[in-house]
């Protein structure tokens, strides 16, 4: 399955950071990453999320974005992007903190990053045993009306490794904004063994910083971004593009 495909390098990698988040200075190993997903799907189940529940997903570019992601995936319910036509459906929002209510919609549960009144915090979905097994199969993103299955989400997954787009060891700058391509470039990252960088805002200066700081080999941005970039031996300077899949994509 999807998310079992992006956990496979955990038992090889274990403590070894995986994403780091500048924006609030978090660093996830590969372990606890895989950790925080499983107890935070037991965490759904407990509050009712079944197989096929929507759950809408609205945080920022950041490292609680594919953890958010996962978890409802592992979960067995289905990821629904903000402002999309799935929204008036789902049952539960996982947001940063303050939300504006669907209009319309079924949402019963709220659960936030930031300690946020009349929500729940998503820390709460952490406690308690894991959930061990997700789901084999089924629709699993629903992202501006377009549903993606597990399936199709892993054999976008595979399709990239094949062109090493990111390799075994590779520490990656993700300087991009768009939050499903984020999460690919992290899924991927995790999948063959590499670190991932997600950078906030991202400037040329600011990237050339970080990149230097963290000793990035590949760095991902926007074309433009990309272009800026420069030469520099030893680093491969990709855009955004290349995570593109003719498999599953919502960007």
């Amino acid at each position: 399955m999807w998310t079992e495909l992006v956990l496979r390098s955990v038992p090889e990698q274990g403590d070894r950071p995986a994403v780091t988040d500048v924006r609030t200075g978090e660093v996830l190993t590969f372990a606890a990453f895989e950790r925080r997903v499983t107890h935070a799907a037991a965490g759904l189940r407990r509050r009712g999320l079944r197989s096929g529940d929507r759950v809408v997903v609205d945080l920022p570019p950041g490292a609680a974005l594919p953890l958010a992601v996962h978890s409802v995936a592992w979960a067995g319910g289905v990821v629904v992007c903000p402002n999309s036509e799935g929204d008036a459906t789902a049952r539960m929002m996982i947001t940063q903190g303050k939300w504006s209510h669907v209009e319309g919609g079924e949402i019963r549960q709220v659960f936030t990053m930031e300690p946020t009144e009349g929500a729940s915090p998503f820390s709460d979905l952490l406690r308690g045993q894991p959930w061990e097994f997700g789901p084999i199969s089924g629709p699993a993103v629903d992202c501006g009306g377009r549903v993606l299955s597990d399936n199709e989400l892993a054999s976008a997954l595979r399709d990239m490794a094949a062109r090493e787009v990111v390799r075994e060891g590779d520490v990656v700058l993700a300087a991009i904004t768009d939050r499903p391509r984020l999460v690919r470039l992290i899924d991927l990252s995790l999948m063959v063994g590499a670190k991932v960088i997600i950078a906030h805002d991202p400037t040329l200066i600011g990237c050339r910083v970080l990149a230097e700081e963290h000793r990035a080999t590949v760095v991902v941005a926007n074309r433009d971004l990309a272009r800026r970039m420069g030469l520099h031996p030893g680093r491969r300077i990709l855009e955004e593009a290349v995570l593109s899949s003719r498999h599953a994509s919502c960007a």
